[in-house]
């Protein structure tokens, strides 16, 4: 081969290696771009979502779609989503719970005529200790939180529930004037004296004690790709104090769309989502053959309740707008929720909590005020389905249009930040190693 010819080939292979290291690169940064925040993007928009009631970053980017209810997660960071989602949990439950005066208050429209006579509304009311503690559901969820730092990276799950166990049943010792449920009690008391977290099953254990305490599973498996870890320690969370299918697929629900919210799918898609994700939840009970028999005979409420409720809001296929009555007022909404009950009052199982919190974000969309008219201010569980309604608005909107006076002085605020902030961490770490190959390559080039 002549010299120049040679040179020809040689540049021409160099120039090949180059373009592919580039189309790589690009590749690697489209793929850190839709699902891993950068450094430089957390430093720079972090400050401007510290607090509910300032300026945000890009105002306009953080609402729904009007037509696709797509909501974009380009604003806030995803780190204050993680911090939001912890803390406006337990705002939402706060707010409910009312040290229990409205809570167990049936009535809807007396709840929101007190709210407007004694606080002058929702855009004055500040949640300030004593009347405003936080009720057993935050207990429990930080309990869950909590467990799931100290586990870790380690993948070993039958530690993790062990864990859990273990927190259920300290967090029982912080219960005074909580109002934590009867099931719950018992199911902590059984782990307690028999030493294990497997209960027997509970036919009476379809109550939400379960869906109430795992949003935080969603945010610690936040990916399409976890879905069996976020199964499977939502189930096994659940069971270990509501070992009924209404009771733990309630907190199968409340995992499944926080991550849902995490990875920013849009609002209408979450009900399809979730029937899809239960064949899946019903071949991990038969795998792993604890009680199957009375699982399988008792699964069909859960799952039937959310075909009926997706049709009503015509949103079965996962992609039409859903659809509200156009008088859905404070007494319209009490009594749809007491409709989709198991006793007559809404949210207080593991299928309707969920459900309701669900109605209550599809109605509201990206208006916090709306949300705690709906989800947290009704004749039903309002604590339970506040908790899990604010947990997945801030884990879909940060802190956008929430008044700061509604969580500055939250009990518990350091620890559901400081919690939301490691789950954060522990979530991006098996990212870590795919970013720094992605840098290599760019310096590379």
């Amino acid at each position: 081969m002549k010299p120049k010819t040679k040179f020809c080939v040689v540049s021409a292979a160099v120039s090949l290696a180059i373009l592919s290291l580039i189309c790589i690169v690009s590749l690697a940064s489209a793929y850190f771009t839709t699902f891993g925040m950068s450094a430089e993007y957390d430093e720079t928009h972090q400050s401007m979502v510290a607090s509910g009631d300032k300026k945000q970053a890009n105002p306009k980017d953080s609402h729904c779609d009007s037509e696709t209810m797509k909501c974009p997660t380009s604003a806030p960071t995803l780190k204050a989503r993680y911090v939001a989602s912890m803390v406006l949990s337990g705002v939402g439950d706060a707010l409910g719970y009312h040290r229990g005066d409205w809570e167990f208050n049936k009535d809807g429209v007396a709840i929101h005529n007190e709210l407007e006579q004694k606080y002058k509304g929702l855009q004055e009311l500040e949640l300030k200790g004593g009347e405003w503690i936080v009720s057993d559901d935050t207990v429990m969820h930080l309990a869950t939180a909590d467990a799931l730092v100290k586990f870790g990276n380690k993948t070993e799950k039958e530690k993790l529930y062990k864990i859990l166990s273990k927190k259920y049943i300290e967090c029982m010792k912080d219960m005074d004037g909580r109002a934590p449920g009867p099931t719950c009690i018992h199911g902590v008391s059984v782990m307690e004296r028999k030493g294990t977290y497997k209960i027997p099953f509970n036919k009476r254990g379809g109550g939400c004690g379960a869906a109430m305490r795992t949003m935080c599973i969603g945010l610690r498996y936040p990916e399409e790709n976890q879905i069996d870890d976020l199964i499977a320690v939502s189930i096994e969370s659940g069971r270990m104090t509501h070992h009924h299918p209404t009771g733990y697929l309630g907190g199968l629900a409340s995992a499944l769309f926080t991550s849902y919210a995490i990875q920013g799918k849009p609002m209408n898609s979450w009900g399809k989502g979730l029937m899809t994700v239960l064949e899946r939840a019903k071949e991990y009970i038969i795998a792993e053959k604890h009680d199957v028999e009375e699982n399988l005979e008792t699964w069909s409420y859960f799952e039937k309740q959310w075909e009926t409720y997706l049709g009503v809001r015509n949103i079965s296929d996962g992609k039409s707008r859903p659809v509200f009555p156009a008088d859905y007022d404070v007494k319209a909404r009490d009594d749809f929720y007491e409709s989709v009950s198991f006793s007559g009052w809404g949210g207080s199982s593991g299928h309707d909590a969920p459900m309701i919190a669900y109605d209550a974000l599809l109605g509201s969309e990206d208006s916090w005020l709306e949300l705690c008219k709906r989800g947290m201010l009704h004749g039903g569980d309002n604590d339970s389905t506040g908790a899990i309604a604010g947990a997945w608005f801030g884990a879909l909107y940060g802190y956008l249009g929430v008044p700061e006076k509604h969580y500055r002085n939250l009990e518990y605020i350091k620890r559901l930040e400081k919690l939301g902030a490691e789950i954060y961490d522990l979530s991006q770490s098996n990212r870590s190693s795919r970013k720094v190959t992605a840098l290599k390559l760019q310096s590379l080039v």
